[in-house]
């Protein structure tokens, strides 16, 4: 095992890993077995008005040529019949969207007097049909898990994450999610929501699998000894993170054993960056692209693209170029990033690729809704979400899906962690919610909804949390069914792309419109390229200011088809707009087939 300076520069150190963005306390609980299946959420229909039945109130569906199917006057009538012939208390109260009557039962009926007044109706010639009431429950109830109630942070009004209020419309199906991390540990709790991922640690030092990359991404375990990744750094037995991050995403749930799942309807592409004393940059860039969809050389293309991707991982210093542009690629092709704060305690500044453009940068709060006393702050912090903080108690960490193995594989179980590492995948996990809601959301138009809809810290947060709380429910609920249409501009008219040359500009003239333009204004476009990562993108005011929508990035894909979203709520809506782009390498060329601008 090498221990150069060189290496421990470069590598992403595995205590950084546990002690800066994991913080683990870890608390084996003992792997759940299958319980007795759940009831309904909500009971059966009761037979249409069967004897016995328990109701309050009774819809009455009248024949369409009844006086008492149009007439309110006619319905209160018929009740007030109804109830002399039984001696109930029977009141109209309103007309249904349907046409039916409404119709209320005294306080607190008894199941005969309820049989009672429903004979009455079935035996009148002129109801169609007579029903219950219903009480009906959301659909959002505790999953079964069995160790779900121990999963505070997704559900305490104090400070959890409201999630299972987002369940009722979303449980994030057909989105996969990356998470580029240690890879992978069989999980029963977790095995139904794996598809296929990726190795793509290169040295063989760092893989400790015995080989270099390839198709299978499964956590060997990534312990080492004191002294071996760096002088001074003590001995650490393995993570299994990837597998923790994974479960907090996507356990199975309503499995009757184990934890729940944010994004439980998603799928989980493990990618494998990280192993002994870290995971290098050059790795981390080649699965951030193929994660996203993009092309890497000498790795098969990618059938399971991640629309989000999970980096529960950092180091320290600023983001570098190469890393920036393997984000940028990303976000193109339309994958959400999420980045973990980092855990040293100081400005997220300082903690790489969370300080990067384009990513959601992610701080972690405790069980009381402050920023956990490790967790990194600062102006480039876009959200909070629970990552808990186990000083007082074990129970106040996340719990999710682990290995009780010390080094290598053993059973599987479940612990308590803490960390940004820990909040990170509850936004990933939010992100897949609201992609699966709504297929059409951008990465960007994701980061503002989740921002738009976070609540305010219950607590404190010196330094800086972003936006505040992230609210599952509240957020899926504002993104579900699609966006506005507004008012579209465009122009249709095509342009040429010089080959690394200077830019073309292709103007839309907007009128009619009255005060500023959107914080959200959409900007579509269609270029047709053979090298996508050539082409940088600016939306150009009417007063001149540029807004950058695309940097050049390492992305051998063709054309760019997408829509970008952005805060122009300072600039004068009427006047004439910009596209401009501009290929800034040699050897392919472009059209400017089109763009518009909604408002």
């Amino acid at each position: 095992m090498r221990t150069s300076p060189e290496l421990r520069r470069k590598l992403i150190s595995v205590a950084a890993v546990s002690a800066a963005l994991l913080t683990a306390a870890p608390a084996s609980v003992a792997v759940a077995q299958e319980s007795a299946p759940r009831p309904a959420a909500v009971p059966a229909a009761q037979t249409e008005a069967a004897p016995g039945i328990q109701a309050e109130r009774l819809i009455v569906g009248y024949k369409s040529g009844a006086t008492e199917a149009k007439s309110n006057k006619a319905a209160a009538a018929d009740a007030a019949s109804k109830a002399e012939k039984t001696g109930e208390d029977i009141d109209f109260q309103r007309r249904l969207g349907t046409g039916a009557a409404l119709v209320e039962l005294g306080t607190n009926p008894t199941r005969a007097s309820v049989a009672d007044v429903v004979a009455q109706y079935k035996a009148d010639p002129q109801v169609a049909y007579v029903v219950p009431d219903r009480l009906n429950k959301s659909t959002a109830v505790t999953p079964n898990d069995t160790e779900y109630g121990k999963q505070w942070d997704l559900f305490e009004s104090t400070a959890g994450m409201n999630v299972p209020g987002a369940w009722d419309t979303t449980t994030g199906s057909g989105v996969t999610v990356a998470v580029i991390d240690t890879g992978y540990v069989a999980h029963s709790d977790l095995a139904a929501n794996i598809v296929g991922g990726y190795d793509f640690i290169s040295d063989t030092a760092v893989s400790v699998d015995g080989n270099g990359r390839d198709s299978n991404p499964a956590d060997p375990g990534d312990w080492y000894n004191d002294n071996e990744c760096g002088q001074g750094i003590p001995a650490s037995t393995s993570s299994w993170h990837g597998t923790h991050v994974a479960g907090t995403i996507a356990a199975a749930t309503n499995n009757g054993k184990g934890v729940a799942g944010i994004a439980y309807g998603a799928k989980i592409s493990p990618v494998r960056v990280l192993g002994k004393c870290g995971g290098y940059d050059s790795d981390i860039i080649d699965a951030i692209t193929w994660a996203s969809g993009g092309t890497v050389s000498g790795v098969p293309a990618n059938t399971n693209v991640a629309k989000v991707i999970n980096m529960s991982l950092g180091g320290g210093g600023a983001c570098s170029t190469a890393t920036q542009s393997a984000i940028n690629g990303a976000v193109n092709r339309g994958t959400s990033v999420v980045v973990a704060a980092g855990n040293e305690n100081q400005n997220v500044s300082n903690a790489s690729p969370a300080n990067c453009n384009n990513v959601i940068a992610v701080a972690a709060t405790n069980r009381a809704g402050s920023r956990a006393s490790y967790s990194n702050y600062g102006s480039l912090v876009d959200i909070a979400a629970p990552g808990g903080e186990t000083r007082t108690s074990t129970a106040n960490g996340i719990l999710s899906t682990l290995n009780s193995g010390t080094k290598t594989p053993s059973s599987e179980n479940y612990a308590y962690y803490q960390g940004t590492s820990m909040a990170t995948p509850h936004v990933a996990g939010l992100a897949a919610l609201m992609k699966s809601a709504n297929s059409a959301l951008t990465p960007a138009q994701i980061e503002s909804a989740i921002k738009a809809n976070a609540r305010a810290l219950p607590g404190t947060c010196s330094g800086g949390c972003g936006a505040g709380l992230a609210d599952a429910a509240k957020t899926v609920q504002a993104v579900k069914g699609g966006t506005s249409t507004g008012t579209t501009f465009s122009s249709s008219t095509a342009v040429a792309i010089p080959d690394n040359g200077a830019a073309i500009e292709s103007p839309i003239s907007v009128t009619g419109r009255s005060g500023n333009a959107p914080s959200a204004l959409q900007v579509g476009v269609d270029i047709t390229h053979t090298y996508r990562g050539d082409l940088v993108i600016d939306l150009v005011a009417p007063d001149g200011s540029a807004y950058r929508l695309k940097s050049a990035a390492s992305d051998s894909a063709d054309n760019v088809n997408t829509t970008y979203t952005v805060n122009a709520s300072g600039e004068t809506a009427n006047g004439t707009w910009k596209l401009r782009v501009q290929d800034t390498a040699a050897q392919d060329t472009g059209t400017l087939n089109g763009w518009k601008l909604t408002f």
